[in-house]
């Protein structure tokens, strides 16, 4: 892993693992709102930054549309490669670095 590119480290783990298999990141479209687009996963917003960096990524694929129009985002073959090998790196850190990575990205 490249950790200087990948924004917010611990951040951006933690929604691979909540993601799982299962549970698509909801891209919700607010140009009509007033408000820029949103991210949603299990209700809480993703952080654009991440958001963005997986879809640029290639981590994450458009899976279609809920019947209210908000954009299904699941894993792609390489986002779970991707979070494998973030598992891989977060168990191999001791606890101040990932403390200091919680803290400082």
């Amino acid at each position: 892993m490249e950790p200087k590119l990948i924004p917010l480290r611990a951040d951006t783990l933690r929604i691979l693992r909540t993601m799982g298999e299962h549970r698509p990141i909801l891209m919700l479209r607010g140009d009509d709102d007033g408000y820029g687009t949103r991210w949603l996963l299990d209700g809480e917003q993703i952080q654009p930054v991440i958001a963005k960096y997986l879809m640029a990524g290639g981590f994450v694929c458009d899976r279609g549309s809920t019947e209210f129009g908000a954009r299904c985002l699941g894993l792609t073959e390489a986002g779970r490669s991707f979070r494998a090998r973030g598992e891989r790196w977060w168990s191999g850190l001791g606890f101040f670095e990932r403390l200091a990575v919680t803290l400082f990205g």
